[in-house]
């Protein structure tokens, strides 16, 4: 992250107009509220609320040997992948260190969109056009594109109320095209809060319409726009890694826990020789959720984390749930300190509070 945010989406004036805090991100100017952070984290558990994605990355790789040449480049398979389908991967550096998580979905038989971290996008472009294959062009289109995520379990109503009773919505992970008067629609049945949603792209002109579109037809489910600390509080809940804070080159995906998506069964892609190594020969250290005990303040990045007298790391997202009420967060831990139940003390402020090392998810949805 920088505090040297100059760029703005499509939606800004929206974000301005409708009363939000405004803070830098990723060298963004983004809304991290409208109203409370707790009153949007609700309503996208309990209704429906829509953030502003058009800061992340979108990338176009097109061309005869694209599906071959991502292959190498990304850890999980895209071999796997039927058009309009999607998949969360990663992409890495020579040792096996992340250096962007994303999602990359098969658009047409030979054309992928790839949606990357928005503090990444140049970066991640860089990396994959010093790496390129004949027969593959890389494009990136996200300055005249933008994209909503709109997430909780009312998204079905609401997206019949926007396109329609005839409209269905996509099976999980994968990607349809819709059309909205005059705007061709991506929507993607993804996300990043833990409950169900879809994320919609589309050309930058049309974003302000879009947006207030979706808040007049939602206005009936309890629809809130939410900002980026909604969204913090919503993914470290089901403990969903934060790029830069959770993932970053120095850490690899098996080391947070996301050997799902890094198929190590693939011949040849970046990284996979340091990964298998790695898992032979056991990992060391692992991304453990752990949750507050007590009524102690909640937990922030760089806190240090104790065992004993013993310094075993540091915090790497923390924060006070919304749904459960107590502190929760994610920590680089050696393997012999990163098992279920492992008591821990978090040191905030000059003081140590006492803190458990929990399952995944740390929020688990009401049958």
């Amino acid at each position: 992250m920088t505090d040297e945010a100059t760029k703005t989406t499509p939606l800004y004036e929206e974000h301005r107009r409708a009363g939000a805090k405004i803070i830098p991100f990723g060298g963004w100017l983004m809304p991290v509220q409208y109203t409370s952070i707790s009153d949007e984290h609700q309503a996208v558990r309990k209704n429906v609320g829509i953030f502003d994605i058009s800061h992340m990355g979108q990338l176009i790789a097109s061309g005869s040997n694209a599906r071959e040449w991502l292959n190498r480049m990304l850890t999980n398979n895209v071999d796997k992948l039927e058009v309009r389908g999607g998949q969360y991967t990663f992409l890495l550096n020579q040792n096996g260190g992340i250096i962007d998580d994303l999602i990359v979905y098969r658009i047409e038989a030979e054309k992928f969109l790839l949606v990357v971290n928005a503090s990444r996008v140049d970066e991640d472009f860089a990396w994959l056009q010093a790496h390129i294959l004949p027969d593959v062009e890389l494009t990136n289109r996200s300055d005249s594109y933008a994209g909503v995520a709109i997430q909780g379990p009312r998204i079905g109503e609401l997206m019949k109320a926007i396109l329609g009773d005839d409209f269905e919505l996509p099976a999980r992970n994968t990607i349809a095209d819709a059309e909205l008067n005059v705007m061709q629609l991506a929507v993607a049945r993804t996300g990043y809060t833990g409950e169900d949603g879809v994320e919609v792209f589309f050309d930058a002109k049309y974003a302000p319409a879009f947006w207030t579109t979706v808040l007049e037809k939602g206005k009936p489910l309890g629809i809130r726009p939410c900002g980026l600390g909604a969204r913090d509080t919503l993914r470290l809940e089901m403990c969903y890694p934060l790029n830069g804070n959770d993932l970053t080159p120095e850490h690899n995906p098996l080391e947070a826990g996301l050997g799902f998506f890094v198929d190590l069964t693939k011949p040849n892609f970046t990284g996979r020789e340091i990964l298998a190594q790695a898992k032979e020969q056991g990992l060391k250290r692992r991304l453990a959720p752990f949750r507050m005990q007590g009524k102690g303040p909640p937990p922030r990045p760089h806190y240090t984390v104790y065992r004993g007298d013993e310094k075993i790391g540091e915090v790497n997202s923390g924060t006070l749930s919304p749904s459960l009420g107590y502190g929760i967060g994610m920590a680089y831990l050696p393997t012999e300190h990163a098992k279920i139940g492992t008591e821990l003390q978090i040191e905030i402020r000059g003081q140590k509070f006492p803190a458990v090392i929990e399952k995944k998810p740390l929020y688990k949805k009401q049958a």
